[in-house]
């Protein structure tokens, strides 16, 4: 019987590389770079063998959808930010047969979910940051699940996450679950984007994230889950954080009962608020209780 072992939400600014280069604005997500690679440090040390990413990069338009291939591999060019992301490449080992149980159960509880084992479906940056800094050596299996629905809702996307949760444990795999995707995602507009490279374009998305990071360390889920449709909706939610909705789907809802640890402080880029916490998978609810939590 496989088990989740570990559960994260976590940024993937394009940012994050030009962190890495020399210039100005070396060093910039170094914070957010270690925390990451102290996720890919404590999933080592818990025996994880797949990373299962929700990518808030991966826009789909009619059902949901899993990149299954047995290899993830390629260089990739950003089309939203080809000046910040240019033939990055990257090889991750996949997971086919665990894509292929998500799918089923998905399917079964009612949202048609389709594995694609596709050699030309390449990743989103959604993932492969994440994984440059959680899974830099590529020993771990990477299971990609798109996470930004035009149509769908986020009930669909919390009944998901309680299959990728359904589907874990009947393979013998040891998961992490990443929510890849911002707090609120309101980016500065063009004119003023590039002198909002370290700020935040609303104050109001940032007092509304700053109260949410406290509900999470609080572990007031309840709280959290009834406001996180508006909260999607008028801080602009990356994705309608339906990456979000996934994670809490696998962990059982309000009935969730851990308190998020956070791991890279909250802090502003290109008008986005962005964080990095881990949620301890050991208050989540299996998935066998059969919990029926709509959301709407």
């Amino acid at each position: 019987m496989g088990e989740i072992v570990m559960a994260v939400k976590a940024t993937h600014v394009p940012s994050m590389l030009i962190s890495e280069q020399p210039g100005p604005a070396h060093g910039c997500r170094q914070a957010a770079i270690d925390a990451e690679r102290e996720i890919g440090r404590r999933a080592r040390e818990r025996g994880v063998d797949t990373f299962i990413v929700f990518d808030t990069h991966w826009l789909i338009n009619a059902g949901f959808h899993i990149n299954n291939n047995a290899v993830h591999e390629g260089h990739y060019t950003s089309h939203e930010f080809p000046h910040f992301i240019q033939d990055l490449p990257y090889h991750f080992p996949g997971n086919p047969e665990l894509g292929r149980l998500i799918a089923e159960e998905a399917t079964a509880l009612g949202v048609k979910t389709r594995a694609h084992e596709v050699k030309s479906l390449d990743l989103e940056y959604g993932t492969i940051l994440p994984m440059r800094y959680m899974n830099g050596d590529g020993e771990q299996k990477v299971v990609s699940i798109a996470a930004w629905s035009t149509f769908g809702s986020l009930e669909e996307s919390r009944i998901v996450g309680e299959a990728v949760a359904r589907a874990v444990a009947r393979s013998d795999c040891r998961a992490a679950i990443i929510a890849s995707g911002s707090l609120s995602h309101q980016i500065w507009e063009n004119r003023l984007v590039e002198q909002g490279f370290n700020t935040i374009s609303r104050e109001f998305n940032k007092q509304v994230d700053l109260r949410v990071i406290q509900l999470w360390e609080q572990g007031d889920w309840p709280t959290f889950l009834r406001m996180l449709p508006e909260y999607a909706q008028y801080c602009t939610g990356e994705g309608r954080m339906h990456d979000t909705a996934m994670l809490f789907g696998a962990l059982g809802w309000d009935q969730y009962q851990g308190q998020a640890e956070v791991l890279c402080p909250y802090f502003e880029s290109s008008g986005t608020g962005q964080v990095v916490m881990e949620l301890p998978v050991a208050g989540r609810v299996v998935p066998s209780l059969g919990l029926e939590m709509p959301v709407s």
